[in-house]
């Protein structure tokens, strides 16, 4: 990956600089992606050391600071790296030095649970911030390998790519006439990655040693547990890939890809039913114009026999769109037929909001000027703000105007009921013979 050409000269070859990373670091990434693309079998066995570059890892502490995630088992932050002798450069330069030693060993990732849309606990892995910034540099380097073998039809996680353009996708396939949905549901995926295959997967790509030495460290490195009175509790998986690690989503992709190559291979659904694939991670769809046994079997045997996950039969179903009151919900959004709005004779595509979207929302809107608070209307409003501000670019996507209406009419009554209940000493903050609606929007309410 010699650099000795010029930046104009590998722009005239196509290389265009990413955003938000130093030009030498995109160049590299350009070229091993380059390079996949142009030798699909060939397998990279000189990566660590782009690894250890210095604009590499302080790329990747960057994008590590970005993200602005909390600390891990050892309770190091920003703020402490940044307070030590030398600050980053030293802190980074020490890393760099353990790594290229071979005496570089992750901490165990800390575990906490947060709150699923059906109110189920989801493990989260937090590493601490060194092994972030690890993950990061890895991730920089073998990330464009994979990109340039992985298919079009997967959408998460990846540079460019967006779940917009998964609904898109699924838009487009649905409207062509592909109204049967196997609308798949999978058992914690992330948890269930077996080390083995996924190492001979990525084994296939790369034979670098010191890159895979790290990868394996990382899916071994035990998990630390808060266990009630008796302290900490570590456990060492043997299967799966914490959510929450920097390299997880790339890892659970690759895990994937076999599924997605083989779907669209001589023996798919792609080639046998005309179907589509739409994925995002582990969320996914299959659509074609007739859901049979072959498909439905070909998918289950494929993900449960030959990459040993588990489906979630109980979500797990076939939706015949066509049918009156069918719907579909994939990525937060409830794809529905509704008869057209004008009165004429055919049915249009909507893509909203789901139900349950919405509610979270809802939930958030409560719990922030519920009974609880006890901050000033000013304050209150400001917080409701940074919600909506938050939920609205993602949820603008398609026919939202349904639910936004719905939504605002909500909120708007919880502000009603949360000026009720204020202290009968505060003063009234409107004036006099102003409405609920003028009022907010005097004081900087913005609905959706």
């Amino acid at each position: 990956m010699s650099d000795r050409r010029s930046l104009t000269d590998w722009e005239a070859d196509g290389f265009t600089p990413e955003a938000h990373l130093p030009v030498r670091v995109s160049l590299l990434r350009w070229k091993l992606g380059r390079k996949a693309k142009q030798e699909p079998g060939f397998r990279f066995y000189n990566l660590f050391g782009h690894v250890l570059r210095a604009d590499v890892l302080t790329a990747a502490s960057q994008r590590v600071r970005a993200n602005k995630g909390g600390p891990g088992v050892d309770g190091v932050t920003w703020a402490t790296i940044d307070a030590q002798p030398g600050g980053e450069t030293v802190w980074l330069e020490a890393l760099a030095e353990d790594l290229r030693r071979h005496r570089y060993h992750p901490q165990p990732v800390r575990r906490v649970y947060i709150p699923k849309a059906d109110g189920r606990p989801r493990p989260l892995g937090i590493p601490t911030v060194r092994d972030r910034v690890a993950q990061a540099a890895v991730l920089l380097v073998i990330e464009p390998i994979f990109e340039a073998d992985f298919e079009a039809c997967s959408f998460g996680f990846r540079p460019g790519r967006s779940a917009h353009q998964a609904l898109d996708t699924l838009q487009v396939a649905i409207k062509a006439g592909r109204t049967e949905v196997y609308d798949a549901d999978l058992s914690s995926y992330f948890d269930t990655i077996d080390h083995g295959r996924l190492m001979a997967q990525l084994h296939r790509r790369i034979t670098d040693s010191g890159v895979l030495r790290l990868i394996r460290l990382w899916l071994r490195c035990p998990i630390a547990e808060e266990d009630g009175d008796s302290g900490t509790r570590l456990t060492r998986p043997t299967r799966g890939t914490p959510q929450g690690g920097v390299i997880s989503p790339l890892l659970a992709n690759v895990y994937l890809h076999d599924f997605d190559r083989a779907f669209h291979g001589p023996d798919g659904p792609a080639q046998f039913a005309n179907a589509r694939l739409v994925r995002y991670a582990d969320d996914f769809v299959v659509v074609a114009r007739w859901m049979g046994s072959r498909v439905v079997g070909w998918v289950e045997t494929m993900l449960e026999q030959r990459l040993q996950l588990t489906m979630n039969r109980t979500k797990t179903r076939v939706v015949r769109l066509g049918d009156p009151g069918t719907s579909v919900d994939f990525l937060g959004f409830t794809l529905r037929f509704l008869r057209d709005r004008h009165g004429r004779p055919h049915r249009y595509l909507a893509v909203g909001p789901s139900a349950r979207a919405s509610q979270r929302l809802r939930e958030k809107v409560r719990a922030q000027i519920g009974c609880g608070f006890n901050g000033s209307l000013a304050a209150a409003i400001a917080a409701v703000n940074a919600l909506l501000r938050a939920w609205k670019p993602y949820f603008a996507y398609g026919y939202p105007q349904v639910a936004f209406r719905d939504l605002n009419h909500f909120t708007r009554e919880r502000f009603g009921r949360f000026l009720r209940h204020r202290s009968q000493r505060r003063a009234r903050p409107f004036r006099r013979g102003e409405t609920l609606y003028a009022g907010l929007h005097r004081y900087g309410f913005r609905p959706l």
